[in-house]
């Protein structure tokens, strides 16, 4: 058994700052891709950030220079920085990871939800 669980959304106004964490546990063999995603009322899930086992990162346009995706390997951690909020940056806030159990899969958390008000 995997599971990712989230922490850190929370309610802030707009310009603030709130730092995402999402930590990976289980019966866990190795860690490739770990990556966050949202999903704001009545639209698609979306790609925010995404970042290698190597640390290569890819962000999505929406985020970039406001938002910063980093990882702790020895934790099984993903962290989601995210400065100068905006209101459309209100979405729960997925983790995805591509990890190694008898086979590679992707797995999701359950989310966390980050409101930020204007």
């Amino acid at each position: 058994q995997v599971q990712l669980v989230e922490s850190g959304g929370g309610l802030v106004q707009a310009g603030g700052s709130l730092r995402l964490s999402c930590a990976a546990s289980g019966n866990i063999r190795s860690i490739n891709a770990m990556g966050w995603y949202r999903q704001a009322p009545g639209k698609q899930r979306e790609l925010v950030a995404r970042i290698t086992s190597g640390g290569s990162t890819e962000n999505a346009d929406s985020v970039k220079g406001r938002f910063t995706i980093s990882r702790d390997n020895a934790k099984n951690t993903v962290y989601l920085q995210m400065n100068s909020l905006k209101p459309e940056d209100t979405a729960v806030y997925y983790c995805n990871a591509l990890i190694l159990v008898n086979n590679w899969a992707y797995f999701w958390g359950k989310g966390t939800l980050v409101t930020v008000s204007s």
